[in-house]
């Protein structure tokens, strides 16, 4: 018997997708997805403990892990049902484009976007953009994600 994909998720249906916990889960709101794209939200750039402020706030590069977010929970919704949140990292943005300064600033919800360009089982090739809850651009550009490729061993050195 299988079961639907949710549609929307609450911030506890993403933090089971994604391979982020606790404070580090930034997204609140899963709003649609499909095979395609995602649209999240959020209001967590707002929070005084979220984990990737710093004493100058919360700056407007930290959109893009806003959006990385995104773009595993994609992943993690298009994962075969049961999987476990695929291990994956951030190898590159590029034509990133900030129309802000720091993000806590911003009042309402964080619109997140990504859509999927193209990709196979080892990499995914996503463009984001990041909205303010009035719909004005926050930030933008393209990402690389590498999936489920194991860090290299290291071997300690005897003195």
């Amino acid at each position: 018997m299988t079961t639907e994909m949710p549609l929307t998720l609450d911030r506890d249906g993403i933090a089971a997708r994604i391979p982020h916990s606790g404070r580090m889960c930034l997204l609140e709101r899963l709003e649609h997805w499909d095979a395609q794209a995602i649209h999240c939200s959020t209001r967590t750039h707002l929070a005084p403990d979220n984990p990737l402020r710093t004493a100058s706030g919360l700056l407007a590069p930290n959109a893009i892990e806003y959006a990385a977010q995104a773009m595993a929970l994609h992943g993690g919704l298009l994962a075969t049902e049961g999987a476990p949140p695929s291990a994956g990292f951030l190898a590159s943005a590029r034509n990133v484009r900030l129309s802000v300064a720091r993000l806590d600033q911003l009042p309402g919800a964080l619109q997140v976007h990504a859509r999927r360009l193209s990709g196979d089982a080892r990499q995914v090739l996503y463009e984001f953009n990041v909205n303010d809850a009035a719909g004005a651009a926050v930030a933008e550009g393209r990402a690389v994600v590498v999936l489920n490729t194991p860090l290299p061993e290291t071997k300690a050195i005897s003195p």
